[in-house]
């Protein structure tokens, strides 16, 4: 059933990304405890979850443009803090090919995740307003594209764990290697779930 996808998809031998996993979860189960502890699931569902108005959609862009940003500057914490560590001899702390996954994932969410949710927020609330309009041309679209951005910044994040993410930079397609080609991002050469999963959450917000 789940093709590809086996035990051996998951990095046990590399602590960081399985603490980061581990933290990221830790923090969403806070989350979602603290809403169920005071009771706010029926108004998050009626109110936000479900709702159609564009003003509250373009908040919810917002909100999903914040949280990627900080995990677009974590990226970008990681990848000058190798930089200043690994100098002469030194290596610093992280492996190459990593270093590279995590250069690739900063382009992909600050690109994607982060700018165009931002921007895509701020049309949809003030736009109507603008126009002077009640909303959108077609609010349940609406609704349903957001829904969209956020699984795919959930698949993008999620191929930072399971595999190995693309290496093909913030274009993901390098061309000065063949194996870190755009066909390699798409899953065509590559047997690696994360290949696949990241493609999938690139390609959900367009």
């Amino acid at each position: 059933m789940l093709g590809r996808l086996s035990w051996a998809a998951i990095p046990f031998n590399e602590p960081l990304p399985i603490i980061s996993a581990a933290v990221v979860v830790i923090v969403i189960l806070a989350v979602l405890g603290l809403v169920t502890v005071k009771g706010w699931w029926p108004y998050l569902w009626r109110e936000w979850l479900t709702s159609v108005d564009h003003k509250r959609i373009g908040v919810m862009y917002f909100a999903l443009g914040l949280v990627m940003l900080l995990r677009g500057f974590s990226d970008a914490i990681m990848m000058r803090t190798q930089q200043a560590i690994a100098v002469g001899n030194a290596q610093g702390y992280l492996p190459p090919q990593h270093y590279d996954q995590i250069f690739s994932a900063h382009g992909t969410i600050m690109i994607f995740f982060v700018a165009m949710p931002l921007v895509i927020g701020l049309m949809n609330f003030a736009v109507p307003l603008q126009l002077g309009v009640r909303d959108v041309a077609f609010p349940t679209l609406n609704s349903v594209s957001f829904w969209l951005t956020a699984t795919g910044a959930l698949l993008v994040n999620m191929s930072l764990v399971i595999g190995v993410f693309s290496r093909a930079s913030w274009s993901a397609a390098s061309m000065n290697r063949l194996d870190n080609s755009v066909f390699v991002s798409l899953g065509r050469r590559s047997n690696d779930p994360a290949s696949w999963i990241s493609s999938g959450g690139r390609f959900l917000p367009l």
